[in-house]
């Protein structure tokens, strides 16, 4: 077992605790968040600098880091709507993308199709990682800047439906062919 892949396996571990300690009523609880869902971020971005950089990428990695991300980013919008802080119908847009778009590049996957990232796709996911912070710091910790938060919501929305419509465009016909 390689860093990289150790670093998605944490983030996937530090998921439920995340979960519990959004849902749970404890003083501080919204620091211990924060706190929690950075250090799952940082190991996003340190897996993947780590395995480009040192040459350890793994089909394990390939698959289960886009997982873990997905995972992490569903998981927090799913207790935003539990808090109301979050309508459902942007977390089951925002969920729905994440969930069509990692089918779309299994697909892509198995023709021998690689579909990276594009730069919508890493401004969404830096959107989420703002987004889904201010939320969990919420009015309680931001006070009149709590507005920001549901600026976010609204710029993760717009870079989610763009970032799927442009990987569509620039690979539906070769996904979609019969070749």
């Amino acid at each position: 077992m390689n860093i990289p892949n150790t670093l998605t396996i944490l983030r996937i571990f530090l998921i439920p605790i995340l979960v519990i300690v959004l849902l749970s009523q404890f003083k501080g609880k919204e620091i211990v968040a924060l706190v929690l869902f950075l250090l799952a971020a940082l190991t996003d971005m340190l897996d993947g600098l780590w395995a480009r950089r040192k040459k350890q990428i793994t089909v394990f990695g390939q698959l289960f880091d886009p997982i873990a991300d997905k995972l992490l980013i569903a998981s927090a919008f799913i207790c935003f709507v539990e808090f109301g802080a979050v309508p459902a119908w942007m977390a089951v847009i925002i969920i729905g993308r994440e969930i069509a778009v990692t089918g779309f590049r299994a697909v892509a996957s198995s023709k021998g199709i690689n579909i990276p990232a594009s730069l919508f796709g890493k401004i969404k996911m830096d959107s989420e990682i703002a987004t889904i912070a201010l939320l969990i710091l919420g009015k309680k910790y931001l006070g009149n800047l709590y507005f920001l938060s549901q600026i976010g919501l609204w710029v993760v929305i717009a870079t989610a439906i763009f970032s799927a419509a442009e990987y569509w465009v620039k690979f539906g016909s070769k996904v979609l062919s019969n070749r």
